[in-house]
């Protein structure tokens, strides 16, 4: 692949040496003295890339690849053409992820903005009663509050916002224009520019007159170890009690999470989800883009929704949803066969009375 000025080529890993961190077979020996230098689409591949196809479908793109190395399942080896390595793996896409972040390690979390490195950068503002924890990197105009943590390792981005009280735990990255109040912060989280964690909840009671009183949002946001929260999304703190993001769990971009949610761990939320406020949701849950969840619900362990849903009512442990409102996939599923056949008999029934 032709490669850019914002992730350059790695200097190089053995083939070899590379099929021993990934735990894969690499099939031929005489291969292992080669050189793979960045990832890449299969088809646009070029020397020193190495590739992954999880099925038979990707023959064609094979046909125009120079791939140094493919990773794939056994069953798919045979596809690969004889001047391309091979290596195998029952998770070729899990291995194809592990080489990435091997190869370009500086594209797996935002990086520094401004050449700052470790300390404090002119510019911005520490407050003298927070607390930083040594080789922390405070970017220009980034703001650290009256008794704010900051854990050894963590890096605040240009412009961040970090209140008064908040805790961000060790090797953190908060990156440009993140506001973070009323947050607890476990180790090892990514935050991505623009992010809003902390703000008050939408909660409003009906007026004395016509009109609406704002209920007082007096709860946090927990946020555990190991979370990646995408641009521009927002979680509201709790009103009394506390919203959480549980350990490992993935956020995308343009998520809104309401106040007193509660989400397991390693889960996966799509784009432009929105999860109303006091949502349960168990862990291993995936919620596919532009779904909206309903408050005051609860969605069990290891739970599939599918795009652009509507769920109003919980949902069970294991299951699978679809579907506005959403229901069990396979009834979802079969409602749009059934309706696409409708659809088709009056196109018949109208094209014959044409005749």
């Amino acid at each position: 692949m032709e490669h850019n000025r914002f992730f350059p080529p790695h200097a190089g890993v053995r083939l070899g040496d590379l099929a021993a961190r990934l735990g894969a077979e690499l099939v031929d020996a005489a291969h292992a003295d080669r050189i793979v230098r960045s990832v890449s689409p299969v088809a646009r591949a070029k020397d020193g890339d190495i590739c992954y196809i999880l099925s038979r479908k990707m023959r064609a793109e094979l046909e125009t690849s120079e791939a140094t190395a493919i990773l794939c399942d056994r069953a798919l080896a045979s596809l690969v053409p004889a001047s391309i390595a091979v290596l195998i793996s029952p998770r070729a896409h899990t291995a194809f992820a592990l080489a990435g972040e091997l190869l370009h390690p500086s594209a797996m979390r935002p990086e520094a903005m401004t050449s700052a490195s470790g300390g404090v950068a002119p510019g911005a503002y520490v407050d003298p009663a927070a607390r930083l924890e040594p080789d922390v990197t405070v970017e220009p105009m980034a703001v650290i509050g009256k008794d704010a943590e900051i854990g050894e390792g963590s890096h605040i981005g240009p412009g961040a916002i970090i209140g008064a009280g908040v805790r961000i735990g060790r090797n953190c990255t908060i990156a440009a224009g993140v506001t973070v109040q009323c947050a607890l912060i476990g180790n090892n989280v990514i935050i991505h520019p623009g992010a809003r964690i902390g703000q008050d909840g939408f909660g409003y009671a009906p007026g004395l007159k016509p009109g609406m009183i704002k209920i007082v949002q007096i709860g946090r946001v927990i946020i555990q170890d190991h979370v990646e929260i995408g641009a521009n999304t927002t979680i509201d703190r709790g009103t009394m009690d506390d919203t959480v993001i549980g350990e490992g769990t993935k956020i995308d971009n343009l998520v809104q999470i309401g106040h007193n949610v509660r989400i397991g761990r390693h889960c996966g939320i799509v784009s432009k989800v929105g999860i109303a406020g006091s949502t349960r949701i168990g862990d291993g849950v995936m919620i596919g883009g532009a779904s909206a969840i309903n408050g005051h619900i609860s969605i069990g362990d290891g739970v599939m929704i599918a795009a652009m849903s509507g769920v109003v009512a919980d949902i069970p442990p294991g299951e699978k949803y679809g579907g506005i409102p959403a229901r069990p996939m396979r009834d979802f599923l079969r409602d749009v066969a059934e309706v696409a056949m409708r659809a088709s008999a009056r196109e018949k029934k109208k094209g014959g009375k044409d005749e």
